[in-house]
């Protein structure tokens, strides 16, 4: 009789809820789904961006520009408006969509009883009383409690961080949920897979009430801190637009008094403001992280919190959950013990000694047919490998009969009739022990065994015993002990490691990343994984138990050394990442399990598995990888290097150019000359200056020593005394020469328009000059000439050509007030605005290799 029969009879005798009653469940406890994040409406991004002090300035300098009856220029500014306005909803709304397509579609499908019918139902329509039907290959649809089960294990390492499935047994009498982990619990909980066996639960809770449910809530209520560079931009934004309001209403009430229109004065305050308000700063560094982010999603990672990208690139210490992220999650043979000799087992092996057929043999036909268990998909795999051409793959084999695990003897048994044979074959698998009692192995015999068992566990491999027996066609016995089993040998599996993370884990060491494993499993199996990955100091393990005794100080103290914690809860995880917070570490975190989501969520980076991690693990993360590869940690931690690299010279740039702009904008108030930038050329700055941070810089290549310097510290500003030093600089030294070309023509008789458009090309000569020396700060322009920059060319001449339109075009200098300029005129703007910056290279080359800003 077939255990499957057991089941079906006890599926028969339940009826269920009924359909009323569930469908009453369903509306007063609600889906049996996990939270998720809100969407903000197309009203609520809309309002944000309205709220933008440079879009405020825009609309108040076009409302000015109606009142003074200057239509056009009005119509400019309030157009430049609109389309800045729904280029950020458009990338907004993106990126909202990006992070939905990532949940899942749709929830598992669930086996369900309801009145006395079986029917499959979506799983978040399960309510709690439902009775649910489980089986091989099932994933639970909510907690609850096992009535009846045959040969049932489950895959909780979602939940517990156990490589291997626990077996379940079903509930003797009432019982209430506890907490997931152990062998012969009569709980199935919410996210994990059942992998062997079948089974009847009664549903006790679902959405938010399942362990599952309760570590997304807690999610949800807890907040995400800021980067230290927003912090840091914040501030300096705060302390320059505070300057900025101040020298604003100077030259409001400077103009007003001096020239007797206030209007025009108004008008003369904003430009100032925009010249001096810092937008750049922030808008610079949520697009260019952005675009960074789209860098690196197309190698497969999917940055879910943009500013995230720049502290990566910061992260001292990587904790890693071995199971799914160090290991495939996929069980493989690795040795195989028989006749007193232990064999080591090649993955990729095509041939194995013929001493060893019989083992694989038998453990196959101990296993499933089509097996949901990694170990037995393991000894499939090695058999189609190995034995493809032997008589030991018996696909014609009749199975007649099985004897599941039980509390008592940790073993299974198939019974199986062949084509030829007269007798039953029997195949057994399971703990050393249990085999070693029903093949009734004497003491001398278990010692020499013992010892294979203790070299294949050192190797961190799980181990099974296979027997075999043979029986005469009558009624088989009621238990596997009245078979006469002969012992056949061990086989030693292990979950193998990742192709790729023993050379990312050797980049993260040259990049100066401490990497730590926190793990669910035991000691010498997180122990043995941490050597094949070259992790260092793996002689030394806390254990979750260990931890518990040690009160935070001690902690601490101990976290600085120690880089395997096994036998770890979650609750634990969260601690160990908030210890090494407390020391100064900058912590990224990876994971794929819901037991991680709280030490995602805590950590200064958490980095979600795509593929197989749960939606609590990605919500809580900032970083997901698609493709599940742990070497992509490294590339993500190169391009966050990189995007800093980038995006420090960026905001140096910002800080440069803005000098000249802001003197040109109050020197000819404060001296009653006329006016050299109105907001119509500000715009015009602002068409170079945005794309050169957010594109120019972003595209420029990583150095060449960006994975062989330690993680900077989240302590150490960007904005440091040096930078901020020579960023002023260059912006004085422009300042000076673009003044000094104004000055010369105002002095020589030159009208207005003439000064203010020899004025303005040198400045934009200037700009393009700080672009191109801000590229790197350690070669010279020749140098970075040579580097390949798209991004860099498509600006230079989109600024040449459209500054040669508003020169040349008599609307568009009439619009921007100009004069024509002859050909030595745009030679001397040229001359001019070349001197203004080539002092900084004279300072690289004098600093010949270094980076002069860091």
């Amino acid at each position: 009789m077939k255990k499957l029969s057991t089941i079906e009879l006890d599926a028969g005798n339940i009826a269920g809820l009924s359909e009323a009653e569930a469908a009453k469940r369903l509306q007063e406890e609600g889906y049996n789904e996990l939270p998720s994040t809100k969407r903000r409406s197309f009203f609520a991004l809309a309002f944000e961006v309205m709220r933008e002090p440079m879009f405020l300035l825009l609309i108040g300098g076009g409302t000015i520009y109606l009142l003074l009856g200057d239509v056009r220029e009005a119509l400019m500014l309030l157009g430049f408006v609109f389309v800045v306005m729904g280029i950020t909803l458009y990338q907004e709304r993106k990126t909202e969509r990006a992070l939905e397509a990532l949940r899942d579609l749709s929830s598992p499908r669930a086996l369900v009883i309801r009145e006395g019918r079986q029917k499959r139902i979506a799983g978040r329509e399960v309510v709690r009383g439902d009775t649910v039907v489980v089986s091989e290959g099932d994933r639970i649809p909510a907690d609850a409690v096992l009535l009846s089960s045959v040969n049932l294990s489950v895959d909780e390492s979602l939940l517990t961080g156990e490589s291997v499935p626990v077996r379940k047994a079903a509930a003797e009498g009432p019982a209430t949920m506890a907490r997931p982990g152990g062998d012969d619990l009569p709980f199935v909980y919410s996210g994990t897979l059942a992998v062997q066996g079948y089974g009847i639960a009664k549903v006790e809770a679902t959405g938010t009430g399942t362990e599952l449910g309760k570590i997304g809530s807690a999610l949800q209520s807890s907040e995400s801190e800021q980067t230290m560079l927003q912090k840091e931009t914040g501030s300096l934004v705060r302390r320059l637009a505070l300057m900025g309001m101040a020298l604003c209403l100077l030259v409001v009430v400077v103009y007003g008094l001096t020239r007797h229109n206030w209007l025009n004065g108004l008008l003369a305050g904003i430009t100032l403001a925009m010249a001096m308000l810092p937008e750049e700063f922030p808008v610079v560094l949520t697009i260019f992280l952005a675009l960074g982010a789209w860098r690196i999603s197309k190698k497969r990672v999917l940055t879910r919190r943009v500013p995230a990208v720049e502290t990566l690139g910061s992260a001292s210490v990587l904790c890693v959950d071995k199971t799914g992220t160090l290991t495939l999650n996929q069980m493989a043979v690795r040795a195989i013990s028989t006749g007193g000799r232990l064999y080591a087992i090649d993955g990729a092996a095509k041939k194995i000694p013929e001493d060893l057929h019989e083992v694989v043999e038998f453990g196959i036909l101990a296993s499933q047919v089509d097996p949901f268990d990694p170990m037995e998909k393991a000894l499939r795999s090695l058999g189609d490998g190995t034995l493809a051409n032997t008589d030991h793959l018996h696909a014609d084999w009749t199975l007649v009969q099985e004897y599941p695990l039980s509390k008592d003897l940790l073993a299974m048994s198939r019974v199986w009739q062949s084509v030829d044979r007269k007798n039953y074959v029997i195949a057994a698998k399971g703990a050393p022990e249990a085999i070693f009692d029903i093949c009734h192995l004497d003491e001398t015999e278990i010692r020499a065994l013992s010892e294979k068992i203790d070299a294949m566990a050192s190797e961190g491999l799980r181990v099974l015993g296979i027997a075999k027996a043979a029986f005469e066609k009558s009624d088989l016995p009621d238990g596997q002990h009245d078979f006469r089993f002969a012992f056949l040998g061990l086989i030693g599996l292990a979950d193998p490691v990742r192709p790729g993370v023993f050379e990312a884990i050797r980049e993260c060491y040259a990049a100066g990343i401490r990497v730590v494993m926190i793990t669910g499993d035991y000691p010498i199996t997180a122990q043995n994984i941490g050597k094949q990955i070259g992790l260092t100091g793996v002689e030394q393990v806390i254990t979750g138990p260990e931890l518990d005794a040690m009160d935070d100080a001690e902690l601490q103290r101990r976290v600085g050394t120690v880089n395997i914690f096994a036998r770890v809860v979650p609750e634990q995880k969260l601690r160990l990442v908030s210890a090494l917070k407390a020391v100064g570490e900058v912590v990224a975190m990876t994971g794929d399990g819901v037991n991680d989501a709280a030490a995602l969520k805590a950590a200064h980076i958490g980095i979600a598995m795509g593929g197989r991690g749960t939606d609590v693990a990605r919500e809580a993360s900032a970083i997901v990888l698609l493709d599940d590869h742990f070497s992509s940690i490294v590339q993500a931690v190169k391009m966050g290097r990189r995007i800093f690299d980038n995006l420090k010279k960026a905001m140096a740039y910002i800080l440069a150019v803005h000098v000249p702009i802001a003197g040109m904008s109050l020197f000819p108030v404060l001296f009653d000359w006329p006016l050299v930038l109105l907001p119509v050329h500000i715009l015009f700055l602002e068409l170079i200056i945005d794309p050169a941070c957010s594109i120019v810089f972003e595209a420029e290549t990583e150095e060449a020593n960006v994975m062989c310097r330690p993680p900077r510290s989240l302590k150490k500003p960007m904005f440091n005394r040096r930078m901020i030093a020579f960023s002023l600089l260059q912006g004085v030294s422009v300042l000076c020469i673009v003044l000094a070309v104004f000055v010369v023509a105002i002095y020589r008789g030159l009208g207005a328009d003439e000064a203010r458009a020899l004025s303005f090309t040198t400045l934009i000569i200037a700009n393009l000059g700080l672009i191109l020396t801000n590229r790197s700060w350690s070669r010279t322009v020749l140098e970075t000439l040579r580097s390949p920059n798209a991004a860099f060319w498509s600006v230079l001449a989109g600024a040449l050509l459209v500054l040669g339109f508003v020169i040349y075009v008599p609307f568009l200098r009439e619009l921007f007030r100009f004069s024509y300029l002859h050909a030595a005129d745009v030679a001397i703007c040229l001359m001019a605005g070349v001197v203004s910056v080539v002092w900084f290279e004279g300072v690289k080359v004098i600093n010949r290799g270094k980076n002069i800003l860091t």
